[in-house]
């Protein structure tokens, strides 16, 4: 289709003999043009795998470095009605981390104003009031126009009703990077919703015999 492409514009005598086939030759330059941005997009469809955040400690935080194991994603903060949930993601995480789960702490203040402090505020607070020792993120936008590209994406991916409206939204990623499901700021990580979602995109499963 492309060489047949050219051929139209390499000819110029016929367009300018018949304004008709000038808008016939646009028109088909035009669907190749097209049809090979979409060819391009196919062969180029990203993943979570495909993003990266700075860790709360200042070091790159691929998502990729978590390939072929199953993420929580959920925006944090300090100072929220439901930052009690941090007892409940560590517990999750201590839960099912050696079947390859991942829970990614993800801080920001974007609702209410309320992660205010910094990312060692945020540390050692995390680290004194509820004992978590999994991954975190520096601080970050997760809507609007600012927001994190992994945020922008994920919208995209499942919808405008996933993006988040609170604080401690939670997405969930498959071992191979796709996102599969995502639960609202009430929604508890120990509720039936979400193990049940966890425990079927687990790399490692229960064995039943047990």
């Amino acid at each position: 289709m492309i060489r047949w492409c050219r051929k139209y514009v390499s000819e110029p005598q016929l367009v300018i003999q018949q304004g008709a086939t000038m808008r016939i030759a646009s028109l088909v330059v035009l669907m190749c043009v097209l049809l090979g941005g979409q060819a391009m997009a196919d062969e180029k469809t990203l993943s979570a795998h495909d993003f990266s955040f700075i860790s709360i400690d200042g070091v790159p935080l691929p998502l990729s470095t978590f390939d072929g194991k199953a993420i929580l994603i959920v925006n944090t903060a300090s100072f929220c009605g439901f930052t009690r949930q941090y007892a409940n993601l560590q517990s999750l995480f201590e839960r099912y981390y050696q079947r390859g789960l991942v829970v990614l702490g993800v801080p920001s203040n974007d609702f209410g104003s309320q992660e205010p402090g910094a990312e060692a505020e945020i540390k050692s607070f995390c680290e004194i009031n509820y004992g978590i020792n999994f991954p975190m993120t520096m601080k970050v936008n997760v809507k609007g126009s600012g927001a994190h590209p992994f945020y922008a994406w994920a919208a995209g991916e499942l919808g405008f009703v996933s993006k988040p409206r609170w604080n401690f939204h939670k997405y969930l990623i498959d071992p191979d990077g796709k996102l599969v499901a995502w639960f609202s700021s009430p929604t508890s990580p120990l509720s039936k919703k979400v193990v049940t979602a966890i425990e079927e995109y687990l790399p490692e499963k229960q064995d039943s015999s047990i």
